[in-house]
C-alpha cells in the first residue's frame, strides 16, 4: 500500500504562488491515480486536480483551471501541485489522495489512500 505525505503549504499573499508536493512510499506508485483535494474551515472537502498514472491526462476543478498545474514524477514518487494567483477563499488544508482505478477523478470516495494534509493560508 502506498503512503502519502504532503509538503509545501504555508502563508502567501493573495495573488501569490505556492507549490505543494505529495511524496509517496512504495514501489507501485506509478500504478496509482493521484488527486489533490482541499477542505476549508466549515466546508466539505472538494476536488482540486487529478493526474493519471502515466501523467498523460490531467483533470481540474473549474475554479482552478488556468491557475493550478498538477504534475508527477514516477521515478521520484512525487506529485506536485503548482498554484498561482491564489485567492483568500482558497485557504484550506490541501490533501493528496491515491487510487488504483481510473475514472470519477473528482469523487473523494473513490480514493483509498490519503495524506495528512498541508495547510495553505492566503491572506488578503
Amino acid at each position: 500500500q502506498v503512503q502519502l505525505e504532503e509538503s509545501g503549504g504555508g502563508l502567501v499573499q493573495a495573488g501569490g504562488s505556492l507549490r505543494l508536493s505529495c511524496a509517496a512510499s512504495g514501489r507501485t506508485f506509478s500504478s496509482y491515480v493521484v488527486g489533490w483535494f482541499r477542505q476549508a474551515p466549515g466546508k466539505q472537502r472538494e476536488f482540486v486536480a487529478a493526474i493519471s498514472r502515466s501523467a498523460d491526462s490531467t483533470y481540474y476543478a473549474d475554479s482552478v483551471k488556468g491557475r493550478f498545474t498538477i504534475s508527477r514524477d514516477n521515478a521520484k514518487n512525487t506529485v506536485d501541485l503548482q498554484m498561482n494567483s491564489l485567492k483568500p477563499e482558497e485557504t484550506a488544508v490541501y490533501y493528496c489522495a491515491a487510487k488504483v482505478w481510473s475514472g470519477s477523478y473528482s469523487l473523494e470516495g473513490t480514493y483509498s489512500r490519503w495524506g495528512q494534509g498541508t495547510q495553505v493560508t492566503v491572506s488578503s
